[in-house]
């Protein structure tokens, strides 16, 4: 719509309500014609409300994993550390084209299209590598990519065409290393309290996304450059790799509850 519409503010306010159709449809209309109800496995207590009930299982649930599932919280920490450094590059990914390239705003919009549909085919593919190696082997390849993305783009990255390389290869790692990480995770929790602790989950992700952009930020501060502050985020792979390394899926699993006959590892 930008590059079709010369009303740029109305093509934006049409994107957006797009965006929320979509959500509409998909959240709302689609579940509840075509997915199967069941009823809760647990009801709210007598006297409790929501909001009191919902920080109190939160915290239980972080009891749980630090005295029943200890591996699951080494693998959870690990995951926070690397996944903060994936959401700041692609947070900065934009404005560092725009900025040390000095890349278009249509070329960006096409760039950041690009990167949707690739990331699609690399959670499709790394889906076949956990096959083969296990999800914790692919994660690990997948983290060994994003610090091979973040040194070429310091030291290579001056030419656009280079710009869309370097996406295409990091929209593959995107898709697959995102969704490895939730399928790691679900084979470390107890069953049926999935939704709880991929509640954490997501709540745990969101309470340390500051740190990656953060870090970034006061790299710009101190140096003065985007390009040398983008290297500070390896500080995010290396060590959320070597938190994952240490990680025993097999005994993550058994703690839970879960069997892992039949899983590669």
């Amino acid at each position: 719509m930008l590059t079709v519409m010369e009303d740029t503010a109305l093509a934006v306010r049409l994107s957006l309500a797009s965006a929320g159709v979509w959500w509409l449809v998909f959240t709302f209309l689609f579940p509840r014609k075509r997915l199967r109800q069941r009823e809760a496995a647990r009801k709210l207590p007598e006297g409790a409300n929501i909001l009191t009930h919902g920080v109190g299982q939160i915290l239980k649930t972080l009891g749980e994993l630090y005295r029943k599932y200890p591996v699951t919280l080494r693998y959870l920490i690990a995951y926070l550390v690397y996944n903060d450094g994936i959401q700041t590059v692609i947070i900065v990914s934009t404005a560092f084209a725009a900025d040390e390239l000095g890349v278009a705003t249509d070329m960006l919009l096409v760039l950041v299209l690009m990167i949707q549909f690739v990331a699609f085919g690399g959670a499709m593919l790394f889906g076949r590598l956990a096959n083969r190696v296990g999800a914790k082997r692919a994660i690990i390849v997948s983290l060994v990519i994003w610090t091979g993305v973040v040194i070429f783009a310091y030291a290579f990255l001056y030419e656009e065409w280079q710009l869309f390389v370097l996406g295409f290869v990091l929209a593959l790692v995107l898709g697959g290393s995102q969704a490895l990480s939730r399928s790691l995770f679900s084979q470390m929790i107890p069953a049926d309290h999935e939704a709880e602790y991929f509640g954490f989950y997501e709540i745990s992700e969101r309470g340390t996304s500051w740190l990656g952009p953060l870090l970034f930020a006061a790299a710009v501060q101190m140096t003065g450059s985007q390009r040398v502050a983008i290297v500070s985020l390896i500080v995010f792979f290396a060590l959320g790799l070597i938190l994952l390394v240490g990680v025993n899926v097999r005994q993550a699993m058994l703690d839970a509850g879960n069997d892992p006959e039949g899983v590669v590892l």
